[in-house]
């Protein structure tokens, strides 16, 4: 079984935030990672549902705010839709994922959690105006 670490960073490298989800496979793809991702992330928010959400990306019926999303009322969020909205995301370039250092290009991509244990997430923001 393996640990990963999920990490978001901006796209200076400036770490966001952090943390480890254990007992996984030894081997995933990009897809199922990003599912366990946000699977994860919903449940935190659902356990406690309050206007804000912080997760990789934005709710339906959700405003941007700094490291974050803000809801229009305290809300249960489906993980599963947000799975969908990340997907994507990721194929629209919204973000990107490195495994030591190297960017994962592909959903069905297979990552060796066990080479590489760390997953670095970086949104992508569009320049205003441009």
């Amino acid at each position: 079984m393996a640990t990963v670490t999920f990490r978001d960073e901006t796209a200076t490298g400036k770490p966001l935030t952090e943390w480890e989800v254990a007992g996984l496979p030894e081997r995933m793809t990009v897809r199922e990672l990003i599912r366990l991702r946000v699977r994860e992330e919903v449940a935190r928010h659902n356990a406690r549902p309050s206007d804000r959400f912080n997760g990789l990306v934005r709710p339906d019926d959700a405003e941007r705010e700094l490291n974050g999303y803000r809801l229009r009322e305290p809300r249960r969020i489906d993980w599963e839709r947000q799975a969908e909205i990340a997907e994507r995301a990721f194929l629209a370039n919204g973000f990107f994922v490195l495994a030591s250092d190297r960017q994962v290009e592909d959903l069905d991509e297979v990552v060796d959690l066990i080479a590489d244990p760390d997953l670095v997430f970086i949104k992508l923001v569009a320049l205003v105006g441009g």
